[in-house]
């Protein structure tokens, strides 16, 4: 069995080799080449945690296994580490033994922000200038930083519930050598491309508040009863996802089926468009939404990444178990 730590994987995992990995994985999926196992996500009543599982198979890949962890609130106030933890486990899908075991925090915030480039790189308009930042947290930066490779933006604005953290997403546009500007909810009027990255669970974005033409990658919601967009946002965009399943019980698309606004027939893969199965963007007007609910396919992907670098670097610790 190989151990990654988590301290090997900001040496060896880049923003590119997660995006690649995403992206191939997206694509299987669409093809039925890989899917995810049923998620499960619970408050286990100590430390207002919650802790859950998500897994899958890629069969194009052979990647097999699961990632373990969730959010402990009082982490960072309490013990001074980030209050997302996460674990990935490998196994050989050709005997189900251990592969390998790999520090899965950073690899989250990666995939995750791979997953939002990955949609703003097959949907937002090209000629998108401006790009639009909900939310300023710890994963905004991750965000930002990968969307910025994927169009030739010249300003970001952003907006968060708590202002005096804008300064997370205006240093990365800073290290960019793009001009920053905080703004309201109104203001959001001014993107090509938006990014919701919150923990939310009350609509916060609504559709006066998004012009006709732009992507919006919504990355925050993933548990059930979180939401950061009005519903009739989403029945006035097309909406992709990574899984319909997933967009439709735990994703910001839920709100929008009870309201009875969309159905899952209204909801694309993104891998669809990447495969070329499916058009994608249809007009330069056209609202595109991609809600990212986090596969556990996402996690397997970069966390096999990881392990081929790893191995490939020596710095792959090998035990017997």
């Amino acid at each position: 069995m190989l151990i990654v730590p988590e301290r090997e994987i900001a040496d060896l995992m880049t923003r590119q080799a997660a995006f690649d990995a995403v992206e191939r994985v997206f694509a299987a999926m669409a093809r039925s080449d890989a899917y995810n196992f049923p998620v499960i996500r619970e408050a286990i009543g100590h430390e207002d945690a919650l802790y859950g599982f998500k897994g899958g198979f890629d069969r194009t890949g052979g990647a097999l296994g699961l990632k373990a962890g969730g959010y402990w609130p009082n982490n960072l106030e309490r013990h001074g580490i980030i209050n997302h933890q996460s674990t990935v486990f490998l196994f050989d899908p050709d005997t189900g033994r251990v592969r390998a075991v790999v520090g899965g925090n950073l690899l989250t915030a990666l995939r995750t922000a791979a997953a939002s480039s990955v949609s703003i790189r097959h949907l937002a308009r090209e000629d998108a200038k401006v790009i639009g930042m909900v939310g300023a947290g710890h994963q905004a930066a991750f965000q930002l930083r990968a969307a910025l490779e994927q169009r030739r933006f010249e300003k970001v604005i952003g907006w968060n519930l708590h202002p005096e953290m804008l300064p997370n997403i205006g240093k990365v546009a800073a290290e960019a050598g793009l001009p920053f500007e905080a703004v309201d909810l109104d203001g959001m009027r001014d993107a090509d491309v938006i990014v919701t990255i919150t923990s939310s669970f009350e609509a916060i974005l609504g559709a006066d508040q998004v012009s006709p033409g732009c992507h919006i990658a919504c990355m925050g919601t993933d548990t059930k009863g979180k939401q950061e967009l009005a519903p009739d946002l989403l029945a006035r965009a097309s909406v992709f996802t990574d899984e319909v399943a997933q967009s439709v019980s735990i994703g910001e698309a839920q709100h929008a089926i009870v309201a009875g606004l969309i159905t899952e027939a209204d909801i694309t893969q993104l891998g669809a468009v990447i495969n070329g199965s499916h058009r994608g963007r249809r007009s330069d007007d056209e609202i595109t939404l991609f809600d990212g609910t986090g596969v556990g396919l996402q996690d397997l992907a970069v966390a096999a990444s990881v392990v081929a670098l790893a191995v490939e670097n020596g710095v792959a610790i090998e035990v017997d178990f």
